[in-house]
């Protein structure tokens, strides 16, 4: 039987999309400014969510618009959108730098 771990941590309202995508340019690994699914992964994973590959998964099918394979433009806000409604995310766990 496999047990299913509840998070409930959602992105408060003040939280932007200029937030986000500085939290995840961190993962940016080759610079390009796109956040590909195995860089979104590392991001997930920084953030100990279980099955951080299948959810980076989901959230890339959701955001890539022009599916490109990688999150670029305005998909930020629609992966940021997927984030605070199926990753429950809060400000706190993103650790960005000021």
């Amino acid at each position: 039987m496999a047990f299913m771990r509840y998070d409930y941590r959602a992105l408060p309202q003040e939280t932007t999309v200029e937030e986000f995508r500085a939290w995840l340019a961190q993962f940016d690994a080759d610079g390009d400014g796109r956040i590909s699914r195995e860089e979104l992964r590392e991001a997930l994973r920084s953030l100990d969510l279980w099955f951080a590959w299948w959810k980076a998964r989901e959230a890339l099918r959701d955001a890539d618009a022009n599916r490109n394979g990688l999150v670029d433009g305005d998909e930020m806000a629609r992966l940021y959108a997927f984030a605070r409604n199926n990753l429950h995310l809060k400000a706190a766990d993103l650790d960005v730098d000021a």
